[in-house]
């Protein structure tokens, strides 16, 4: 059984900064994929980054490129997104993903495990 939890949502400022953690425990899985999506109420849930697991290589929406990073720890098995200079549009909650095969990085539908989400708030 395979879990992603997400940790370090809360509320900031406009201009403020959070960092977000997904852990994944239970049976250890070789990722291909890892990545981040938001959803804010009434709306469809969004593509934000992802990363390649093995090569590093990093996705970002157009929203957030140059504002966001992610990463990830292969000994810890975790993966992280930096949101600096946070906007009140980014408030949603935020949610972990991965799969172990390759597929469309930036499709809500691509990806097989999913984490609980964490609430962002980004006040004005």
């Amino acid at each position: 059984q395979v879990q992603l939890v997400e940790s370090g949502g809360g509320l900031v400022q406009a201009g403020g900064s959070l960092r977000l953690s997904c852990a994944a425990s239970g049976h250890t899985l070789s990722w291909n994929r890892m990545g981040w999506f938001r959803q804010a109420p009434g709306k469809e849930r969004e593509f934000v980054s992802a990363i390649i697991w093995t090569l590093g290589t990093t996705y970002y929406a157009d929203s957030v490129k140059g504002r966001f990073t992610i990463s990830r720890d292969n000994a810890k098995n975790t993966v992280y997104l930096q949101m600096n200079n946070l906007k009140p549009e980014d408030t949603a909650v935020y949610y972990c993903a991965g799969h172990e095969a390759w597929g469309a990085v930036r499709a809500t539908t691509a990806y097989k495990y999913w984490g609980q989400g964490t609430q962002v708030t980004v006040s004005s």
